[in-house]
């Protein structure tokens, strides 16, 4: 399948594609800014790690030893040298193919690399085989950045991503979130413990700004439940962005019911994404979406690898969980979820713009579909339970 995914992408060269200036909402005692083009998070993330005086806590899945990868890992080292605390985590089977000198890092920063393997002797344990597939950075307790955007200079210009900057009280969800990780998984080194990462709590409650967290050693997965409670909840419109779409029977009986009862249900996935096995499993799908109502959106010409969703006016999640049974009952993962009806039209400007790059998949197209198309998608229909 690999293969195939490199064959399909031989060849072809980046193209233009839609996207919306970062936005600034306040939500209570913070704001909110959204970014749907990793040149400019980027820039605002390295400014933010440039200008820390205190500490730096950093998690990605994938971190690339490229030039933006390379311009993270300075100004990582830069921040230590000059006195920063700075603690990174990257999972380690995400970048297995990046360069082993890359890995290596200055004594300053503090690195932990989630396993390859983690169960060690507990094979059969399923909890610990979840990947750390979170995107976190905070920032002196003032600034944190959370979303779907990996580290690399692909992403900069050539994938269309999601990533919300956030200032205010959740600041400190996002810091605990990360030293709940860290102090799980911290790994044993030439005889000793790495050291706890140890924070004072805050006080301040934003009622409107939740984050969620999936954490598969504990067996915690809220963001599936909080996806299908909104769903439930709809009355007018629940317009959804993945990377991914392979949902368990329950996510698609409560789409499908969404619609029936008259909600504007729609769903943009790639048109092509980077894995050829995902875009099958997705197809499986359709037919009952079709019927159901749901309005099925496939985004041309770039890779659309947000986690995205607004519902009502007034409901909205971004962050790094896909609809399938990895994000949502796998992988450790993370979403702000924020009921706000400022937030709520941006990102629904957002989901617009999208659609104007978008091929919309009618009931006729899709029955009219070719016989390969369908035998694909019979013989990987038992592999679904398992991503």
């Amino acid at each position: 399948m690999s293969v195939v995914d490199s064959y399909r992408r031989r060849g072809k060269k980046p193209k233009p594609f839609p996207v919306s200036p970062p936005q600034t909402v306040s939500v209570g005692d913070g704001e909110l800014t959204t970014y749907t083009y990793g040149r400019d998070v980027y820039e605002d993330m390295l400014a933010a790690i440039e200008g820390a005086e205190k500490q730096i806590l950093f998690e990605t899945y994938i971190w690339k030893g490229d030039e933006v990868g390379g311009r993270f890992k300075a100004a990582l080292a830069a921040a230590a040298r000059r006195g920063v605390e700075v603690y990174c985590v990257y999972d380690g089977f995400a970048n297995l193919v990046v360069s082993p000198g890359f890995k290596h890092f200055p004594p300053g920063m503090r690195v932990l690399r989630y396993p390859v393997y983690a169960a060690g002797l507990k094979f059969w344990d399923v909890k610990r085989y979840g990947r750390d597939h979170r995107k976190i950075l905070v920032v002196d307790d003032e600034v944190a950045f959370v979303g779907g955007f990996n580290v690399g200079t692909p992403y900069a210009t050539e994938w269309r991503d999601t990533h919300v900057r956030v200032t205010g009280p959740e600041v400190w969800d996002l810091k605990r979130a990360f030293a709940d990780f860290w102090n799980l998984n911290r790994r044993h080194r030439l005889g000793r413990s790495e050291r706890p990462l140890l924070l004072e709590t805050a006080s301040e409650w934003e009622p409107r700004v939740r984050i969620h967290r999936n954490v598969p050693r504990l067996w915690v997965f809220p963001i599936r439940n909080m996806y299908l409670e909104a769903i439930s909840r709809a009355t007018k419109n629940v317009w959804l962005t993945t990377a991914y779409f392979i949902p368990d029977a329950d996510f698609v009986d409560a789409l499908c019911l969404a619609a029936r009862r008259g909600v504007d249900v729609r769903i943009l996935l790639p048109l092509k994404s980077n894995h050829v096995v995902a875009d099958w499993l997705s197809r499986g799908y359709y037919s009952q979406l079709l019927e159901a109502g749901v309005r099925v959106l496939r985004y041309r010409d770039a890779m659309v690898h947000a986690k995205t969703a607004t519902i009502d006016g007034s409901w909205t999640t971004v962050g790094t969980a896909n609809i399938d049974r990895l994000s949502l009952s796998g992988n450790y993962e993370i979403n702000i979820e924020v009921i706000d009806e400022g937030f709520a039209e941006v990102m629904e400007n957002i989901f617009a713009t999208d659609q104007t790059n978008a091929l919309e998949l009618t009931l006729g197209e899709w029955e009219a579909r070719d016989l390969h198309r369908k035998f694909t998608e019979a013989v990987l229909a038992p592999l679904r339970p398992l991503l």
